[in-house]
C-alpha cells in the first residue's frame, strides 16, 4: 500500500530529512520528534492531497516525543511512513497503533545503536585513524570519514527502506520474539571487548620503583612486570575503575580525582615514571 501513496522520490526525500535533522531542536520535551514532524511535512500534500484537516492530523500524531540511535533506529520512521501510507490508502491503521510501535521500538532500537555504533564500530575506526595519524598525518580522519559515511550511509538506507516495506507488520516481527535481547547482550559484550582493547594499545602505567645496592640495580619493578605480564598495571586499573563505577557507584569525577592524586603520589615518590 505504501508505494500506491508514496513516489520513491518522496521515499527518499524522508529520508533524507531524517538522516539530516534527526537532532534538530532537540530538547528535552520532544527530542526528536520535531525530525518526523518535518519529514511528514513535506510529503503531506502527497499523502492527503488537498486536504488540511488530514495532514493537521499526520503532523500531531508525530509530535509527541521520540528519541532512538538515529543511524540504525531510522527503520522506526521508516516503519511510520509504511504505516501512514497504508492508513491514507484506506487501511484500518489506528493512531494509537502508530504511537505505540513507535514507542515500543524506541527503546531496543537505542540500547541496540547505542551498543553498536558508538560502543563498538566507533570506537573500532578511532583506534585505527588514531594509528594512522602519527607525526600528525591527516590519513587517520580521511579513514574515519571515508569509512563510517561508506558503511552508514547504504546501511541506513537499506534500513529506512525496509521499514517503509514492512509497515505494521515490522511491530511483531521485531519485539514478537527474544531475538532483540540477545543482540543488546552480545553487542554489549563485544562493545567491552573493544573498550578493552583500546585500553590496553593506548593507555600505559610506567611503573619506575628501583631496588639499587651499592650503585647496581638489584631490581627493576617495572622491566619484571613487563617480563611477566605486560600492562599488568593498565588491566588492574581498568579493573579497579570497573569495581569503583559498577559496585560502588563512584561518580567519574571521583575516579579521576582518585588518579590524579595516585599519579601526583607515584611520581613524587620515584613509584610511577612519565
Amino acid at each position: 500500500m505504501a508505494e500506491k501513496k508514496l513516489s520513491k522520490k518522496s521515499i527518499f526525500k524522508s529520508y533524507v530529512n531524517w538522516m539530516m535533522f534527526n537532532l534538530s531542536l532537540y530538547q528535552p520535551e520532544t527530542m526528536q520528534a520535531p525530525a518526523l514532524v518535518k519529514m511528514f511535512g513535506d510529503v503531506r500534500e502527497e499523502l492527503y492531497p488537498n486536504d488540511p484537516e488530514k495532514q493537521k492530523e499526520l503532523l500531531q500524531r508525530h509530535l509527541p516525543f521520540f528519541n532512538t540511535e538515529p543511524f540504525l533506529g531510522c527503520l522506526i520512521p521508516g516503519i511510520a511512513l509504511g504505516m501512514e501510507a497504508e492508513k491514507a490508502a484506506g487501511e484500518d491503521v489506528p493512531d494509537e497503533l502508530i504511537t505505540a510501535i513507535k514507542s515500543a521500538l524506541m527503546g531496543p532500537f537505542a540500547g541496540i545503536g547505542d551498543a553498536l555504533l558508538p560502543g563498538t564500530f566507533v570506537p573500532v575506526l578511532i583506534a585505527i585513524g588514531c594509528g594512522l595519524s602519527g607525526n600528525g598525518s591527516v590519513l587517520g580522519a580521511i579513514f574515519y570519514i571515508v569509512v563510517f559515511l561508506g558503511v552508514m550511509i547504504p546501511l541506513t538506507w537499506m534500513l529506512f527502506n525496509k521499514g517503509v516495506e514492512l509497515g505494521a507488520s515490522a511491530a511483531e516481527l521485531i519485539l514478537g520474539n527474544d531475538l532483540k535481547d540477545d543482540i543488546i547482550n552480545a553487542l554489549n559484550i563485544v562493545g567491552l571487548m573493544v573498550v578493552g582493547c583500546i585500553a590496553c594499545a593506548y593507555a600505559t602505567i610506567n611503573i619506575s620503583w628501583t631496588y639499587v645496592r651499592d650503585g647496581v640495580t638489584i631490581v627493576d619493578l617495572g622491566a619484571l612486570i613487563n617480563g611477566v605480564w605486560p600492562k599488568l598495571p593498565v588491566y588492574l586499573a581498568a579493573i579497579g575503575t570497573y569495581l569503583l563505577m559498577a559496585k560502588k557507584n563512584w561518580s567519574t569525577n571521583k575516579v579521576i580525582l582518585l588518579y590524579l592524586i595516585v599519579a601526583i603520589v607515584g611520581y613524587f615518590t620515584h613509584i610511577l615514571g612519565a
